[in-house]
């Protein structure tokens, strides 16, 4: 198996003077659900469509499962890609049934999956309704399933639970567990960030139409050295206690909140405070360490 399905080097794209993508390198290994966060704005919808061969490069190149997207082959790879825009523009006088016919035609894919993908993304019982009736939760819903068509290895998703329910968003990323299991690789962009951080194997930030940083989110906690949280019940007179036991250790702050503590603390306080902490006995009823989010990751790399 080939170390990467998703291989772009030094890649560009202008339009007109402005500078929209700005020499992304990026890797992406087959099976891998691979984030790309960033503001609007920071290039991610123009690099989904470089990669798809919507829009052409300025410069650089992208290799999808081996094949240069320039190059004689790419029409037969782009069978194996599913895509999902971020606005999902559908025929209103088609049922969902006739639309997923009608992609499935372009596609050149047997009209008998449709029923099926209808069925995996909760839409059967509105087969038959005008798509001028879904919401747009179920227009979203239709896309998602449009993209399935063809048993795709590549999945290329922007922002792919605008407009869900939670519901529906925690069926979406069951769905994306099932393709994870079957090897399909999946790169999805989200504003919702803690929506994502628990999902993804790795991510890329993007800033200004260039990859910032690139790793999984623990990997880029750590490169941030980000302070953590420790959060604490106990009895009366536990900050004192507390306040006493980390003295000399790089703390932050120590807030009070009720019968909670919050204490924020440098990375490398951690296992200390941890140690001194435990010393405390009946003192402390519950701790908790609570890792920065990935939001708070993405606004420092932005700072």
């Amino acid at each position: 198996m080939a170390s990467t399905i998703v291989e772009a080097r030094g890649v560009t794209k202008n339009f007109g003077s402005i500078q929209a993508v700005k020499g992304v390198d990026l890797s992406i290994a087959p099976g891998e659900l691979f984030g790309l966060i960033g503001h609007n704005g920071a290039g991610k919808s123009t690099l989904f469509k470089m990669m798809l061969g919507l829009i052409p490069l300025t410069s650089g190149t992208i290799h999808l499962d081996g094949e240069p997207i320039t190059g004689p082959r790419f029409r037969e790879t782009r069978r194996k890609i599913g895509y999902l825009p971020e606005n999902v523009v559908l025929y209103d006088n088609l049922t969902g049934l006739e639309t997923l016919y009608f992609f499935a035609d372009l596609k050149a894919v047997p009209r008998r999956e449709c029923a099926g993908l209808l069925d995996k993304v909760g839409l059967t019982a509105a087969a038959g309704r005008r798509v001028r009736e879904y919401s747009k939760g179920m227009r979203q819903r239709l896309g998602f399933a449009q993209a399935l068509l063809g048993t795709p290895r590549l999945l290329f998703l922007d922002e792919p639970t605008t407009g869900l329910d939670p519901g529906a968003i925690r069926d979406f990323y069951r769905i994306l567990r099932e393709l994870k299991g079957e090897g399909v690789t999946m790169v999805l962009t989200s504003h919702i960030l803690a929506e994502i951080q628990e999902r993804v194997d790795r991510l890329a930030i993007m800033e200004g139409g260039q990859i910032r940083a690139t790793g999984t989110v623990q990997a880029l906690r750590e490169a941030m050295n980000l302070p953590l949280t420790l959060e604490i019940a106990g009895g009366a007179g536990l900050r004192e206690q507390v306040s006493r036991a980390l003295e000399g250790l790089a703390i932050e702050s120590i807030e009070e909140s009720g019968s909670m503590l919050h204490i924020r603390l440098s990375r490398d306080a951690k296992m200390p405070a941890l140690t001194r902490l435990a010393t405390l006995g009946d003192t402390l009823r519950d701790l908790h360490v609570r890792e920065p989010s990935l939001e708070d990751v993405f606004f420092g790399y932005r700072a």
